[in-house]
Protein backbone atom coordinates (compact mmCIF):
# COMPACT_ATOMS: atom_id res chain seq x y z
CA UNK A 1 0.00 0.00 0.00
CA UNK A 2 0.91 3.36 -0.96
CA UNK A 3 -0.60 6.60 0.79
CA UNK A 4 -0.19 10.30 -0.75
CA UNK A 5 -1.12 13.35 1.34
CA UNK A 6 -1.25 17.14 -0.98
CA UNK A 7 -1.42 19.92 0.40
CA UNK A 8 -3.58 22.11 -1.11
CA UNK A 9 -2.06 25.28 -2.99
CA UNK A 10 -0.48 27.89 -1.51
CA UNK A 11 -4.32 29.38 0.48
CA UNK A 12 -6.43 32.27 -0.03
CA UNK A 13 -8.31 31.74 3.50
CA UNK A 14 -10.68 34.36 3.54
CA UNK A 15 -12.47 32.82 0.45
CA UNK A 16 -11.27 29.19 1.02
CA UNK A 17 -9.88 29.51 -2.49
CA UNK A 18 -5.97 29.79 -3.94
CA UNK A 19 -3.91 32.29 -4.72
CA UNK A 20 -3.30 33.23 -8.21
CA UNK A 21 0.27 31.69 -6.93
CA UNK A 22 -1.86 28.59 -5.79
CA UNK A 23 -3.28 28.20 -8.89
CA UNK A 24 0.20 28.05 -10.52
CA UNK A 25 0.94 25.62 -7.93
CA UNK A 26 -2.06 23.43 -9.11
CA UNK A 27 -1.32 24.11 -12.53
CA UNK A 28 1.90 22.74 -12.05
CA UNK A 29 0.93 19.57 -10.45
CA UNK A 30 -0.86 18.85 -12.78
CA UNK A 31 1.97 17.85 -15.40
CA UNK A 32 2.98 15.49 -12.63
CA UNK A 33 -0.26 14.17 -11.91
CA UNK A 34 -1.37 13.17 -14.62
CA UNK A 35 1.30 10.66 -15.38
CA UNK A 36 0.62 8.59 -12.57
CA UNK A 37 -0.89 5.45 -14.03
CA UNK A 38 -1.62 2.95 -10.50
CA UNK A 39 -3.29 5.18 -8.20
CA UNK A 40 -6.36 3.12 -7.03
CA UNK A 41 -8.25 6.00 -5.88
CA UNK A 42 -8.37 9.81 -5.04
CA UNK A 43 -10.15 11.98 -2.47
CA UNK A 44 -10.52 15.42 -1.18
CA UNK A 45 -11.59 17.49 1.79
CA UNK A 46 -14.50 19.77 1.12
CA UNK A 47 -13.22 22.78 1.75
CA UNK A 48 -12.49 24.97 -1.49
CA UNK A 49 -8.82 25.26 -1.56
CA UNK A 50 -8.25 21.91 -1.13
CA UNK A 51 -11.23 21.09 -4.43
CA UNK A 52 -9.87 23.65 -6.38
CA UNK A 53 -6.48 22.56 -6.31
CA UNK A 54 -7.63 18.61 -6.86
CA UNK A 55 -9.96 20.19 -9.69
CA UNK A 56 -6.80 21.56 -11.32
CA UNK A 57 -4.32 18.74 -10.77
CA UNK A 58 -6.91 16.15 -12.14
CA UNK A 59 -7.71 18.31 -15.09
CA UNK A 60 -7.56 16.63 -18.10
CA UNK A 61 -7.50 13.02 -16.28
CA UNK A 62 -11.33 12.49 -16.23
CA UNK A 63 -10.53 11.31 -12.43
CA UNK A 64 -13.17 12.59 -10.08
CA UNK A 65 -12.04 12.49 -6.53
CA UNK A 66 -14.32 11.39 -3.63
CA UNK A 67 -14.97 14.09 -0.90
CA UNK A 68 -14.07 12.77 2.52
CA UNK A 69 -15.69 15.25 4.94
CA UNK A 70 -13.28 14.29 8.28
CA UNK A 71 -9.92 15.22 5.88
CA UNK A 72 -11.28 18.52 6.35
CA UNK A 73 -8.63 20.80 7.76
CA UNK A 74 -8.25 20.81 11.64
CA UNK A 75 -9.48 23.92 12.39
CA UNK A 76 -10.15 23.44 16.17
CA UNK A 77 -10.43 26.05 18.12
CA UNK A 78 -8.08 26.79 21.07
CA UNK A 79 -7.28 29.46 23.78
CA UNK A 80 -4.80 31.29 23.16
CA UNK A 81 -2.15 30.91 25.95
CA UNK A 82 -0.31 34.01 25.22
CA UNK A 83 -3.87 36.04 25.52
CA UNK A 84 -6.33 33.60 27.35
CA UNK A 85 -9.32 35.50 26.70
CA UNK A 86 -9.30 35.12 22.29
CA UNK A 87 -9.35 31.45 20.80
CA UNK A 88 -6.75 30.40 18.13
CA UNK A 89 -8.39 29.08 14.95
CA UNK A 90 -5.93 26.39 14.71
CA UNK A 91 -4.81 24.06 17.82
CA UNK A 92 -0.99 24.44 16.84
CA UNK A 93 1.71 27.27 15.65
CA UNK A 94 2.37 28.12 19.73
CA UNK A 95 5.66 30.03 20.53
CA UNK A 96 8.12 27.41 21.75
CA UNK A 97 7.67 28.72 25.65
CA UNK A 98 4.16 27.93 25.27
CA UNK A 99 4.86 24.07 24.82
CA UNK A 100 8.13 23.02 24.71
CA UNK A 101 8.02 22.56 28.74
CA UNK A 102 4.41 20.49 28.75
CA UNK A 103 6.14 16.63 28.12
CA UNK A 104 3.02 15.58 27.45
CA UNK A 105 2.48 17.00 23.78
CA UNK A 106 5.62 15.11 22.44
CA UNK A 107 3.83 11.94 24.23
CA UNK A 108 1.87 10.00 21.49
CA UNK A 109 -0.89 8.63 24.03
CA UNK A 110 -1.20 11.80 26.00
CA UNK A 111 -1.04 14.73 24.23
CA UNK A 112 -4.20 15.76 24.09
CA UNK A 113 -4.16 16.21 27.95
CA UNK A 114 -2.35 19.61 28.00
CA UNK A 115 -3.90 22.57 29.56
CA UNK A 116 -3.21 24.25 26.07
CA UNK A 117 -6.40 22.34 25.49
CA UNK A 118 -8.43 22.67 28.32
CA UNK A 119 -11.31 23.89 26.70
CA UNK A 120 -12.26 21.53 24.47
CA UNK A 121 -12.46 17.76 24.33
CA UNK A 122 -9.36 17.05 22.22
CA UNK A 123 -9.09 13.35 21.95
CA UNK A 124 -12.63 13.36 20.62
CA UNK A 125 -12.08 15.45 18.55
CA UNK A 126 -8.73 13.35 17.05
CA UNK A 127 -10.67 10.21 16.70
CA UNK A 128 -13.02 11.97 14.61
CA UNK A 129 -10.29 11.85 12.23
CA UNK A 130 -8.26 8.79 13.10
CA UNK A 131 -11.16 6.50 13.23
CA UNK A 132 -12.38 7.13 9.76
CA UNK A 133 -9.05 6.84 8.25
CA UNK A 134 -8.06 3.33 10.01
CA UNK A 135 -11.74 2.70 8.70
CA UNK A 136 -11.18 3.67 5.17
CA UNK A 137 -7.91 1.27 5.73
CA UNK A 138 -10.03 -1.55 6.41
CA UNK A 139 -11.88 -1.20 3.36
CA UNK A 140 -8.08 -1.99 1.71
CA UNK A 141 -7.64 -4.11 3.89
CA UNK A 142 -5.27 -2.98 6.80
CA UNK A 143 -6.34 -3.23 9.96
CA UNK A 144 -4.86 -2.03 13.25
CA UNK A 145 -4.59 -3.68 17.01
CA UNK A 146 -2.36 -2.91 19.76
CA UNK A 147 -0.59 -0.35 17.36
CA UNK A 148 1.11 -2.49 14.79
CA UNK A 149 -0.94 -2.50 11.22
CA UNK A 150 -1.79 -5.97 9.69
CA UNK A 151 -2.59 -6.74 6.39
CA UNK A 152 -4.98 -9.72 5.54
CA UNK A 153 -3.66 -10.16 1.78
CA UNK A 154 -0.26 -10.08 0.22
CA UNK A 155 0.81 -6.44 0.02
CA UNK A 156 -0.04 -5.14 -3.21
CA UNK A 157 0.00 -1.92 -5.12
CA UNK A 158 -2.96 0.13 -3.65
CA UNK A 159 -1.85 4.03 -4.05
CA UNK A 160 -4.51 6.32 -2.35
CA UNK A 161 -4.14 9.99 -2.98
CA UNK A 162 -5.66 12.82 -0.48
CA UNK A 163 -6.20 16.16 -1.43
CA UNK A 164 -6.22 17.90 1.99
CA UNK A 165 -4.37 20.07 4.10
CA UNK A 166 -0.98 19.92 6.87
CA UNK A 167 -3.24 19.60 10.12
CA UNK A 168 -5.30 17.45 9.06
CA UNK A 169 -2.73 15.43 7.37
CA UNK A 170 -0.11 15.76 10.04
CA UNK A 171 -3.03 13.59 12.27
CA UNK A 172 -3.10 11.35 10.00
CA UNK A 173 0.74 11.01 9.67
CA UNK A 174 1.10 10.52 13.15
CA UNK A 175 -1.21 7.86 13.47
CA UNK A 176 0.44 6.07 10.93
CA UNK A 177 3.91 6.79 12.65
CA UNK A 178 2.80 6.44 16.33
CA UNK A 179 4.21 10.18 16.68
CA UNK A 180 2.29 12.81 18.98
CA UNK A 181 0.20 15.24 15.99
CA UNK A 182 0.94 17.86 18.09
CA UNK A 183 4.56 17.42 18.16
CA UNK A 184 4.15 17.00 14.35
CA UNK A 185 2.30 20.39 14.53
CA UNK A 186 4.98 22.48 15.94
CA UNK A 187 8.08 20.81 14.01
CA UNK A 188 7.03 19.80 11.15
CA UNK A 189 6.26 21.53 7.34
CA UNK A 190 4.55 20.82 4.26
CA UNK A 191 4.39 23.56 1.37
CA UNK A 192 1.04 23.78 -0.86
CA UNK A 193 0.94 21.57 -3.33
CA UNK A 194 3.57 19.22 -1.80
CA UNK A 195 3.35 15.66 -1.84
CA UNK A 196 4.01 13.38 1.33
CA UNK A 197 4.19 9.73 0.20
CA UNK A 198 3.91 6.89 2.66
CA UNK A 199 4.62 3.45 1.73
CA UNK A 200 3.99 0.14 3.58
CA UNK A 201 6.57 -2.11 4.08
CA UNK A 202 5.91 -6.01 4.60
CA UNK A 203 8.92 -7.17 5.58
CA UNK A 204 7.23 -10.20 7.82
CA UNK A 205 4.05 -11.86 6.39
CA UNK A 206 1.15 -10.00 7.13
CA UNK A 207 2.62 -7.44 8.91
CA UNK A 208 3.00 -3.60 8.36
CA UNK A 209 5.37 -1.13 9.01
CA UNK A 210 4.06 2.34 7.66
CA UNK A 211 7.63 4.82 6.37
CA UNK A 212 7.66 8.25 4.64
CA UNK A 213 9.72 8.26 1.53
CA UNK A 214 9.41 11.89 0.68
CA UNK A 215 8.21 14.38 2.95
CA UNK A 216 7.04 18.17 1.30
CA UNK A 217 8.18 16.69 -2.16
CA UNK A 218 7.69 20.03 -4.24
CA UNK A 219 10.05 18.36 -7.67
CA UNK A 220 7.22 19.73 -9.93
CA UNK A 221 7.34 23.62 -8.50
CA UNK A 222 11.15 23.30 -8.89
CA UNK A 223 10.35 22.19 -12.55
CA UNK A 224 8.38 24.78 -13.48
CA UNK A 225 10.12 27.33 -11.90
CA UNK A 226 7.69 28.37 -9.08
CA UNK A 227 9.00 29.23 -5.67
CA UNK A 228 7.76 27.05 -2.59
CA UNK A 229 5.04 29.07 -0.97
CA UNK A 230 5.91 30.42 2.80
CA UNK A 231 2.49 29.99 3.99
CA UNK A 232 2.51 28.11 7.02
CA UNK A 233 5.81 28.50 7.75
CA UNK A 234 7.57 31.04 10.03
CA UNK A 235 11.48 31.45 8.64
CA UNK A 236 12.40 31.98 4.87
CA UNK A 237 11.90 28.91 2.70
CA UNK A 238 15.11 26.98 1.22
CA UNK A 239 14.37 27.77 -2.88
CA UNK A 240 16.70 24.98 -4.33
Amino acid sequence: MRLIFVRHGEPDYVKDSLTEKGIREAKLLNERVKQWKNVTKYYVSPLGRARLTAKLALEGTGIEPEELPWIKEFSIKVKNPLDPGTLKNVPWDFYPETWRKDEKLFDKDSWFETPLYDDVNMYEEHRKVIEPFNALLEEYGVTKKDGTYYIDHENDDTTLVFFCHLGASFICLSELMGMSPAFMWHTFFVAPTSLTIINAEERAPGILNFRIQALSDTTHLAKGGEPISQSGYFHEIFQD
